[in-house]
């Protein structure tokens, strides 16, 4: 099989394909369409051909022809936490600037799943940027050559990636409660097969450097979970004297199971969330948290795809992994 290679950050068009396999632009439109008229081996060919090469025929395939405008995807696991919309406001401002079309494909409660999302995209865009938790091999070689820029992700097989660096997260909030003379904490996280998120390993590394007794809680990501977990929790008859939680949907449950019980915050019970959505300036009382600038994340990681597409930056080199930290805010709640 021949191979070739594009001009760096240069979709891939029908014309290479045809090149490559040898074959004129009509056999593989007939190939990529599965329609008749092509041997089953020669249709078998071209395909691979065109996976190797990152070519996906699109509906917007006439405009990427004439010159129209860059398509990035967006795949995100739900809009019900309000950091996801926050997000995709970052990105989209970033794209507009640069003229830029954005599809987002929101796969939560679905079947299709995140490795799907990204194959739902794939026809309609040039890069993709998305948390896709550990889904991220096949979804890279769905795109081909085309740029997938992972969120909360090291590690991975993907072109870029923007992680955060929980370590740093956890020491702030934990200097902050010692500071506060908390010595004893339950951690609140969110976890589906057991053990504990990346978030909460660096929240029991740092805790045990500190010598600060701790507790592990689960729930699933959502206020009303965490609030029958605490709530359960303070049944038994626990009195942490603070509260870290996964994330600050999460924390508004907790502290609303806090109050329900008869503890204040923070007088009884510190709380501290993560992510620093808005939600938690309208909490009572106002919600101290370790907080992303969610204009930084999406501007890194389109900055990312922008270096990826114009070939200044190679897939997977060092440089288009990104690490971004938290910042502590502090607020009534802690």
């Amino acid at each position: 099989m021949e191979s070739i290679s594009g001009a760096p950050g240069r979709r891939t068009t029908i014309v290479d394909v045809a090149t490559a396999a040898g074959v004129s632009k009509q056999t593989v439109t007939r190939a990529m369409n599965d329609m008749p008229g092509i041997k089953a081996e020669t249709r078998t060919r071209i395909q691979q051909l065109a996976k190797d090469l990152g070519y996906v025929p699109s509906r917007f395939a006439k405009g990427l022809a004439q010159g129209a405008q860059t398509s990035i995807g967006l795949a995100i696991p739900g809009l019900t936490n309000p950091y996801f919309p926050a997000f995709i406001a970052s990105v989209v401002e970033q794209a507009t600037e640069r003229n830029w079309q954005v599809v987002i494909s929101d796969y939560v409660d679905r079947a299709m799943g995140p490795v799907s999302a990204v194959s739902q995209l794939a026809p309609q865009v040039d890069a993709v940027i998305g948390y896709l938790g550990n889904e991220t091999g096949a979804s890279q070689e769905i795109l081909g050559r085309r740029p997938l820029v992972l969120l909360d992700l090291t590690g991975s097989t993907s072109a870029g990636e923007v992680s955060f660096d929980y370590a740093h997260a956890a020491a702030l909030a934990l200097a902050h409660l010692a500071g506060r003379g908390v010595n004893r904490v339950a951690y609140l996280d969110y976890v589906r097969d057991g053990g504990l998120s990346v978030r909460g390993q660096a929240f029991a590394r740092r805790a045990g450097e500190l010598g600060m007794a701790t507790t592990f809680l689960n729930a699933e990501d959502s206020a009303g979970s965490a609030r029958e977990t605490i709530s359960a929790y303070l049944a038994k008859g626990n009195s942490p004297k603070a509260i870290v939680t996964f994330n600050d949907l999460m924390a508004a449950g907790a502290m609303k199971a806090l109050t329900a019980g008869g503890k204040n915050v923070p007088g009884d019970c510190a709380v501290i969330g993560m992510d620093g959505i808005a939600l938690g300036e309208l909490l009572t009382p106002e919600l101290t948290t370790l907080a992303l600038d969610l204009r930084e994340v999406g501007a890194v990681a389109v900055r990312l795809v922008e270096r990826l597409l114009a070939g200044e930056l190679p897939a997977g080199a060092a440089e288009s992994r990104v690490v971004l930290q938290h910042h502590l805010v502090v607020r009534e709640s802690a």
